[in-house]
């Protein structure tokens, strides 16, 4: 929930977060996207319409580029055992897709650039969303650049 609303989910109860979430995928459209290995969840991405997270325009470095209707991939997360294996790409294929059927025009990103910065916690690297197709459409900060995805 920390992705749709914000620093208001640590002063939350954590079953008032449980909660919230469970709305939003009952309510839809569907947060994100889990990966499996076998019965195994070793991976996440938060992958939804920009205009539900809101928390993205109060940080400066991720405000809107432009007035596009685009979609975002905003969160990131591989087990340590399976990183470097392909599935982070393969949540970024799988996301991609989700924002095609929905007729999106553009998914968005918030990596990290490892040329400049090491982290990449909770945002994967720009590198793997390169090899994937997106560019850079505004670097605010040198580490941390919005990359997309123009699917028209």
């Amino acid at each position: 929930m920390y992705g749709r609303i914000g620093s208001s989910y640590r002063k939350r109860p954590g079953e008032e977060n449980k909660a919230a979430f469970r709305q939003a995928v009952q309510h839809g459209p569907p947060p994100g996207l889990l990966a499996f290995d076998g019965d195994t969840a070793v991976g996440w991405c938060q992958v939804t319409p920009r205009d539900a997270l809101p928390w993205l325009d109060r940080l400066w470095q991720l405000k809107r580029v432009d007035d596009r209707t685009v979609w975002s991939l905003s969160c990131l997360y591989v087990r340590k055992q399976y990183r470097r294996r392909s599935a982070t790409s393969q949540l970024i294929a799988q996301a991609l897709e989700v924002a095609r059927r929905a007729n999106a025009p553009a998914l968005e990103a918030y990596p990290f650039d490892a040329d400049v910065s090491p982290s990449a916690s909770g945002s994967g690297y720009a590198s793997t969303f390169a090899r994937a197709g997106f560019r850079v459409v505004a670097r605010r900060t040198p580490a941390r650049p919005i990359m997309r995805y123009d699917f028209r």
